[in-house]
């Protein structure tokens, strides 16, 4: 509500006034608040961080707005409940999409190895699509992959990842795997496998594959 209105929170209504009202979209007669502001209002009042984290990544994997219009929204919002949203989104700056992605920017981070992109397509060297890995480090050309059993259960999903490792495979391209229960109940192991794939990917000729240009 606007900041001179005087209406009490009531019932399961929750009244915030604001000295920035958005401008309303229209769901039939109902004005409600764009997407950006709703989740970054609603994420002011959650304390998971990993619900937070997964309502926004939402938001931006389905092209709902982008980590920029987040970031706006929250700098409007001032400081009141913005601290774990703030927290939450820094992964989600950095490309990750999901949790999963979120834990595996944080332990990536701490393991001192050299940056490199999250979610970027790959191409071999005629162009034709290789894969979009979770991590690319292109310097080595490796392929870092968070796997979860929920995705690729099924038959469609468990064909798609034999046939995306084959073109890792062809390509001449270093992938790890990695299930996403593992970036927290055994991260040290975790960032031993990935020192151990990523020195394997430096030792090697460097393939022809590219980003997209």
């Amino acid at each position: 509500m606007p900041a001179d209105r005087r209406i009490a929170t009531t019932g399961f209504v929750h009244v915030e006034r604001t000295r920035h009202p958005p401008r309303p979209h229209f769901r039939g007669d109902l004005p409600v608040a764009p997407v950006p502001r709703a989740v970054i209002d609603a994420a002011r009042r959650l304390t998971d961080e990993d619900e937070i984290q997964a309502m926004m990544a939402e938001s931006v994997q389905r092209r709902f707005c982008t980590t920029d219009m987040l970031t706006h929204e929250l700098d409007q919002a001032g400081r009141t409940g913005t601290a774990l949203p703030r927290r939450a989104l820094t992964p989600l700056l950095a490309g990750a999409r999901s949790v999963a992605e979120a834990d595996a920017w944080r332990l990536w981070r701490r393991s001192g190895l050299p940056p490199g992109h999250w979610n970027v397509p790959v191409f071999d060297a005629n162009g034709t699509y290789i894969a979009t890995p979770d991590f690319w480090c292109d310097e080595c050309a490796f392929a870092w992959e968070i796997d979860s059993y929920r995705h690729h259960a099924d038959l469609d999903g468990h064909r798609a990842t034999v046939a995306r490792n084959a073109r890792y495979v062809a390509a001449g391209i270093v992938v790890l795997q990695t299930l996403p229960s593992r970036l927290r109940t055994e991260p040290e192991r975790v960032e031993r496998e990935l020192k151990a794939a990523f020195r394997t990917a430096q030792a090697r000729p460097r393939p022809n594959v590219k980003l997209a240009a």
